[in-house]
């Protein structure tokens, strides 16, 4: 899974553990590990809600310092209203680059 460059060290160090996406299918799947930037991450659980399903708690998780900044960042792939459904993508790091070179 890719982050923008400004969440990239947030989700390395383990602070940014929820994502929401705006897909037309799943890209990951839980249990599956997927590099990001220099960390290996592996999805916990992924589930397809409505945007306004969010709560303060998962908004804390993504990073994003409001709802409509989320919001934002997340319609690259179109329009996000209140009832569109987006993945909810739960994840945790398991390994860093350089836990790989030791």
């Amino acid at each position: 899974m890719q982050f923008s460059a400004d969440l990239r060290d947030r989700v390395a160090d383990g602070t940014i553990t929820v994502s929401y996406r705006l897909w037309s299918r799943p890209k990951v799947k839980e249990g599956g590990v997927y590099r990001s930037g220099s960390v290996l991450i592996e999805v916990d659980e992924i589930d397809l809600v409505p945007f306004s399903s969010i709560t303060d708690d998962d908004l804390a998780r993504t990073g994003e310092p409001d709802l409509e900044t989320l919001r934002r960042r997340a319609a690259h792939a179109g329009p996000i209203h209140d009832d569109t459904l987006v993945y909810r993508v739960e994840f945790h790091v398991v390994s860093s680059q350089d836990d790989a070179l030791s």
